[in-house]
């Protein structure tokens, strides 16, 4: 049986443009979205668009990942951080904003921005699957599609007020196509001091490349100007079961071995929670 159009993905249509030709809006039709050369996509009965084709992205969170992610967000570890993305975002967009999320996950900061904006409309961009499911049902006025950031974007140019970059992968020249002229990018990203103490306590834990903040100027430098720069660091007191989680859901998972995640290594009982979030204006 076809799959309707969900409401929170018909807000964001006008947006999209046919990932194949590329030259194409996009339109409902017999459960799926279609352009006027013939190609279609799929409308996942959770609720996002599969816009990816060919080669399939494989480094998106997997199920387990995906569920510890949702239970730490849960907790409010993260909250600050996500009330620092939605005061920069609301302080850079119209009332009625469109907001594009890069590398969404479970759509924990859209939600967030969306909430601080009663009048906007969000999309949501990831790999995972998994993620999107979450994704799709984290705002009603947020829509979820399946897309590589490192693929040039299914949307037409100019088109959003704010583009998010929360612990996401980021393609600059895409991010300034997509943007209106007065829009902002807003990037977040950990310190070298972010979550120290679980580095301490796993050395198989992904630690933060100290030449990783050069790098990212230097890629967005030809593309973007810094507006503002702020700084969330807090100590956060975990219970071993919220550990777990913080390491499960990140891509540490992929590097640790079962006993660390389940329960036998030492933990701690309190990391530190350091990031820097930037908002960028286009050249």
């Amino acid at each position: 049986m076809p799959v309707s159009l969900p409401p929170a993905l018909e807000l964001v249509l006008d947006l999209l443009c046919c990932p194949t030709c590329r030259t194409h809006r996009l339109h409902p039709g017999r459960g799926a979205l279609r352009c006027p050369a013939g190609h279609a996509f799929d409308i996942a009965r959770h609720g996002y668009a599969g816009l990816l084709t060919g080669t399939r992205a494989t480094s998106g969170d997997d199920a387990a990942m995906v569920r510890a992610r949702e239970r730490f967000l849960s907790t409010g570890g993260y909250a600050r951080i996500r009330d620092v993305v939605a005061r920069l975002a609301a302080a850079a967009a119209p009332e009625q904003a469109t907001v594009l999320d890069v590398g969404c996950g479970t759509g924990y900061y859209l939600a967030g921005v969306l909430d601080r904006l009663p009048g906007a409309r969000g999309l949501g961009l990831d790999t995972s699957v998994r993620a999107l499911r979450a994704a799709a049902r984290a705002h009603d006025r947020a829509g979820t599609a399946a897309w590589d950031v490192f693929r040039p974007l299914p949307l037409a140019t100019g088109v959003a007020d704010v583009v998010l970059d929360v612990f996401a992968p980021r393609n600059p020249a895409e991010f300034h196509r997509v943007l209106r002229p007065t829009g902002r990018l807003i990037v977040v990203r950990p310190t070298g001091r972010h979550l120290a103490e679980l580095r301490e306590r796993l050395p198989a834990t992904v630690t933060v490349d100290p030449a990783k903040e050069r790098r990212l100027h230097r890629a967005l430098d030809p593309f973007f100007t810094v507006a503002a720069t702020g700084q969330v660091e807090h100590g956060a007191a975990l219970t071993r079961e919220e550990a777990l989680d913080l390491l499960a859901m990140t891509p540490s998972a992929r590097h640790l071995s079962r006993a660390d995640l389940s329960g036998e290594a030492p933990l701690p009982d309190r990391v530190t929670v350091s990031v820097l979030a930037t908002t960028y204006r286009p050249r």
